[in-house]
């Protein structure tokens, strides 16, 4: 069944590349479109140009210039190599004849290689012990998630801690199978770890994103329940000069790590 995020991030091609897509309200942050929101768009674009299912998305890149509008939009793309197990493609979101996103990403086939996995998931309440945050206490975006806290401090209550790391369980509020379109989307779906700092200023202007990369580690298998909410967690570490940098993990239920991101953003 299609669900609001299939047809809010939908792009239709137009031909050689090209991609019209519709920047719907309903994603809205403080500033403009929330950031994953318009990763994800990017993503559908990037994988219908590469056009192979075989290859799955690996790493992306979105630079955010300006922010759109709500209304229609396209979505320029170039298949910048394809090698024998790995494509490079590019991707420009344009709105009224300006640049608003930039985006690179590889997808690739998988490689015979080592394994390690020494990353390790932390140990939280399971999703069904914890209340959902109320979507009525954030923006627009905030009703498109079932959110529910897990780590660090619930600073939207006015509680802080010595360090900015903030995390829970978060899925869409209409369930849908997980791929590398949602991940991206998860990357920017939680408020600032920021926040939850003491002596940090809450930023009324917001924490508007300049660039976001995301690593696809894993995606789940066919036939996982979509229910299931995947765990997320991210930490600041630095706030300079008008910037901070924020890097994520997300889990699958089962203990999976399934992404790696990390983003600029500008501390408003």
């Amino acid at each position: 069944m299609e669900t609001r995020f299939d047809r809010d991030t939908a792009v239709r091609p137009l031909g050689s590349g090209l991609f019209e897509t519709q920047v719907d309200p309903g994603w809205k942050i403080v500033r403009g479109p929330n950031g994953g929101y318009l990763a994800a768009i990017l993503v559908r674009a990037l994988e219908a140009a590469a056009d192979d299912a075989e290859r799955t998305l690996r790493s992306l890149n979105v630079h955010y210039l300006r922010p759109p509008q709500d209304g229609p939009a396209q979505v320029e793309t170039r298949v910048e190599r394809r090698g024998r197990s790995l494509t490079t493609v590019t991707a420009r979101l344009i709105q009224g004849g300006e640049l608003q996103a930039l985006a690179t990403a590889a997808l690739s086939k998988p490689r015979e290689s080592a394994e390690l996995h020494q990353a390790v998931m932390p140990e939280v309440p399971p999703p069904e012990s914890l209340a959902p945050r109320d979507p009525a206490l954030g923006a627009p975006m905030h009703a498109r998630y079932e959110q529910r806290w897990a780590i660090g401090p619930h600073f939207f209550d006015g509680e802080q801690g010595r360090e900015a790391v903030s995390g829970g369980w978060v899925r869409l509020v209409e369930p849908r199978p997980l791929d590398a379109a949602l991940l991206a989307a998860y990357a920017d779906a939680w408020p600032p770890a920021i926040f939850g700092c003491a002596g940090v200023p809450f930023p009324t202007g917001g924490v508007p994103t300049v660039d976001l990369t995301v690593h696809v580690r894993a995606l789940p298998p066919a036939g996982a329940d979509p229910n299931d909410p995947v765990l997320v967690i991210f930490r600041t570490r630095e706030a300079h000069e008008g910037f901070l940098e924020e890097d994520g993990e997300i889990w699958s239920r089962g203990g999976v790590l399934l992404a790696h991101s990390r983003q600029l953003a500008v501390l408003v």
